[in-house]
């Protein structure tokens, strides 16, 4: 086999990710070599791979399930927001500076588009397949010029492209329709049908609108995925627990021990790799929460103030909800406290940003007796270490360098009674070291609760990753999909009117 897809959506969030996992699983399952492929990811959920590179998170994922390492061709673009107008540029898994939305779709972009086609090329000539992704929709018409990663990337590349919908959300066949409407002649060609997402009911309620659909574009539909609960991976934003969905709707299973054990994490501006908690929301018994009002803090048994994209606002954004003096209090009373990164950073005693805020000399909320100093360099690594007698995986994604003058070492940051911080993300996924810090936190809330002894949270996302390769195999016609990625969109589809404006 050998070919390419690119996986489009009718809108952000449509199920691209998801199906672009699903397609992943399902192929290397029937022995085909794959590789997934986003050319550009707006995301503050990151990854570090192993040749110290930073990529979408949504890609590593799509890499776990292709069972291949992830590295910086899968994602050669990152943008990564730090406010409403301007967002850090990583290329090829290093950030290049800051940009505004309108300098960089204002020529920065297309100037990427060479680099982006040689790392497409070169995942091609390595693997037997590789399945694109796209971002956002392909018919953003006032941004088509400057495109480089749905219909620019699709057109330079010849890629078939399969358009998901989330028919969850309604709309779904005005939204096929309209999307290939909204193209261009020759990017129309290149558009081989539809793929309907989150569907809930009877499959043959629906056909008739899929057989209307193909009357009306010429392009079948290749399959319709049923809704199905806690499917998402690692989400490039918003607030979701990848083993749980959306954790305020989240079943918790039942405890092993007699209590279970209660997690709110602060939902700070910017909020980065909030997928630190996956593992926590994993756990049977473990009830995991974002909140942002000091009063849910109150029946906390843990607190985990997470990474930001954004330190210096988060704090401020912390002092003005009174979250930063709960926060204190709840130090000061030895009841437990986790600051993961930018949450660190926020437990120290000062923090130096000329670099992220530019603010300077700020105060933080010094429970930590730590000063940090934002350097232009970006610590990017993947440690390995131990802590409570447990061996300790994580990553590092950071400018702020960390100046310990106290408490407990602690993988790479320190402890202080109950209040514990550290740089690194995904410690918590080692099931060891997470059973231990479970155990110290119910010990200090005084909680009858006990870790289940054989929870492996990577056998968890490998039977997640395993259930989206069963969604493509069990509801979408696979062979056609197959002769699809190998042969390409069919010829002579038609043009359906008013097309892409001049």
């Amino acid at each position: 086999m050998s070919g390419g897809l690119l996986v489009a959506g009718t809108t952000s969030d449509a199920g691209k990710s998801v199906v672009t996992a699903g397609i992943c699983r399902w192929l290397v399952r029937q022995g085909v070599k794959v590789a997934p492929f986003k050319a550009q990811n707006m995301s503050l959920n990151s990854f570090v791979t192993k040749e110290g590179a930073e990529i979408g998170r949504a890609q590593a994922m799509q890499a776990q399930a292709c069972r291949v390492e992830p590295t910086a061709l899968m994602n050669p673009v990152l943008l990564k927001p730090g406010g409403e107008q301007s967002s850090q540029v990583v290329l090829l898994g290093k950030p290049v500076g800051e940009l505004s939305a309108r300098g960089y779709h204002g020529g920065r972009q297309q100037k990427l588009l060479g680099t982006v086609l040689e790392c497409l090329a070169e995942l091609r000539g390595t693997y037997d397949a590789v399945i694109c992704e796209g971002a956002g929709s392909p018919a953003e018409i006032n941004l088509r010029r400057t495109d480089i990663v749905n219909m620019g990337i699709a057109r330079n590349a010849r890629l078939p492209v399969l358009v998901v919908g989330d028919i969850d959300r309604g709309g779904v066949f005005a939204s096929f329709f309209g999307t290939v409407a909204l193209l261009s002649p020759e990017d129309q060609e290149l558009v081989a049908g539809f793929l309907v997402n989150k569907f809930r009911g009877d499959v043959s309620l629906l056909e008739p609108g899929l057989d209307m659909l193909h009357g009306l574009t010429g392009r079948r539909t290749y399959g319709v995925l049923p809704f199905r609960h806690g499917l998402g991976i690692d989400e490039e934003d918003g607030m979701a627990v990848s083993l749980r969905g959306t954790v305020r709707e989240s079943t918790v299973t039942p405890p092993v021990g007699e209590d279970v054990l209660r997690v709110a994490v602060c939902a700070v501006p910017l909020m980065s790799n909030f997928t630190d908690v996956d593992a926590l929301a994993a756990e049977p018994g473990v009830v995991v929460r974002f909140v942002d009002r000091p009063e849910e803090l109150a029946d906390a048994d843990l607190v985990v103030i997470p990474g930001t994209r954004g330190t210096v606002r988060a704090l401020q954004w912390m002092r003005e909800r009174g979250l930063a003096e709960a926060i204190v209090r709840r130090a000061a009373e030895g009841r437990p406290v986790l600051g993961v990164c930018g949450g660190f950073q926020i437990l120290g005693e000062h923090i130096d940003d000329e670099v992220e805020s530019r603010v300077g000399q700020v105060e933080g909320l010094g429970v930590l007796p730590v000063r940090v100093r934002f350097a232009r360099e970006k610590t990017l690594t993947r440690p390995v270490g131990e802590a409570l007698g447990e061996r300790v995986e994580g990553y590092e994604i950071h400018h702020g360098v960390a100046d310990i003058g106290g408490g407990t070492p602690f993988l790479d940051g320190c402890r202080v009674g109950q209040t514990w911080g550290t740089h690194w993300h995904g410690s918590l996924e080692s099931d060891g070291f997470r059973r231990a810090f479970l155990r110290e936190v119910a010990a200090a809330a005084g909680r009858r609760f006990v870790p289940a002894p054989d929870t492996s949270f990577a056998a968890l996302r490998e039977e997640q990753l395993d259930r989206l390769g069963d969604l493509i195999e069990q509801h979408a016609d696979t062979d056609a999909l197959r002769r699809l990625i190998e042969s390409g969109a069919p010829q002579g589809l038609p043009f359906i009117p008013p097309g892409a404006p001049a």
